[in-house]
């Protein structure tokens, strides 16, 4: 599929965009353009189009703004050692994306035009990819219904696929570092059945609350827990976890399985795979609250990390909860564990060419 471009007539100076890359913080720059892709129930997907990154349009009556039909994906793109610009797992969040269309009711973007949509993108805002290993360019896809009216009858029949891109430094303040979480039991994230392994908007809105419960209590990220039990650890407000048993060679990692209410994360999906090729056992499994706290304790548990595509690989430090606190190894003022340091070495290496590809995860863009 060609996409038309419509260059940017006000594009970031040179010297405003250098400022942005000095530091980009997360989320908050975005590039001087976006793609867009329409869908109507009669005609399918209309040519695809390059435009000025700005507003959009929509009738107040859209179902997006009363129904919140809408899903979205996050990937990002690597300045590689000779230059190029590579996506890491781009057909993984195509695939993720289609099943999130599926439970949502709405179009499916074919892979191969979900990833030519990048390369229309990263073809045009290519200055926009910073060039130190541990920053990267953030791409956003993400799909809105747009059908005008209020009636719940049915699914939109009519879609916008959307694809903005923002440079990105490190997702947690102060780099790469042990962070502490907050363990919910007042609120619940998802249920079978319901839109856990989903990547949709209403999702993050109804974690917003426990979010700021766990700010409230100088946490930097909440863990929710199943619904049923408030027991069984499920997962990060924005990442997957993994739990490291035991030390050197003879480490075990387990990251709760998917359940149906756990996204299934890429990083996640491809640290097993990691795991296996550093000597580590990999495997998934159950991890209650109490597991985590007694095994803390008594040293079986080392290490606890967070993976995701925002953060890649963060050490967790501490963990808070309404009936106490504990700690995780060296706990916050350390540096984290070195099993979790040699996966995230490892996954940035590959993404960035420094370390073969020998999965062929990567796909150049440009």
């Amino acid at each position: 599929m060609t996409f038309s471009v419509a260059r940017n007539p006000q594009p970031a100076s040179d010297a405003d965009r250098e400022a942005v890359l000095a530091a980009p913080g997360f989320g908050k720059h975005f590039t001087d353009h976006m793609v867009r892709i329409d869908w109507t129930v009669d005609g399918g997907w209309d040519e695809g189009r390059v435009l000025p990154y700005g507003p959009i349009s929509l009738e107040p009556a859209s179902a997006v703004l009363h129904y919140g039909q809408e899903i979205f994906e996050g990937l990002k793109a690597y300045r590689q050692v000779d230059g190029s610009v590579a996506a890491f797992r781009p057909e993984a969040n195509a695939e993720r994306m289609q099943r999130s269309a599926r439970r949502m009711a709405m179009a499916e973007l074919p892979t191969e035009l979900f990833v030519e949509s990048l390369r229309a993108l990263v073809g045009i805002d290519e200055q926009w990819v910073p060039q130190p290993v541990d920053q990267s360019l953030y791409l956003r896809p993400f799909m809105i219904a747009t059908q005008d009216g209020l009636g719940v009858n049915a699914p939109s029949s009519s879609f916008a696929y959307l694809l903005i891109a923002s440079p990105a430094g490190d997702y947690f303040s102060g780099g790469v570092r042990p962070v502490t979480v907050w363990l919910s039991t007042e609120y619940t994230r998802a249920a079978p059945g319901g839109t856990g392994e989903v990547k949709c908007g209403g999702n993050y809105a109804a974690s917003f609350a426990a979010t700021a419960e766990a700010a409230a209590h100088g946490c930097d990220q909440v863990v929710w827990l199943d619904a049923f039990e408030h027991r069984w650890v499920e997962e990060m407000g924005s990442n997957n976890l993994g739990f490291v048993f035991g030390s050197g060679p003879g480490a075990r990692i387990v990251t709760p399985a998917l359940t149906g209410t756990l996204l299934p994360g890429i990083t996640r999906t491809s640290l097993l795979e990691v795991a296996t090729e550093l000597g580590y056992t990999a495997e998934e499994g159950k991890i209650s609250v109490e597991e985590w706290r007694d095994g803390c304790a008594s040293g079986a548990i080392t290490e606890v990390f967070g993976c995701g595509t925002a953060a890649v690989v963060t050490p967790i430090g501490a963990v808070r909860s309404a009936d106490g606190e504990f700690t995780i190894g060296d706990g916050p003022a350390g540096a984290g564990g070195p099993v979790t340091a040699a996966l995230r070495e490892r996954l940035v290496g590959i993404q960035t060419g420094r370390v073969e590809d020998t999965h062929g995860w990567m796909t150049r863009l440009n």
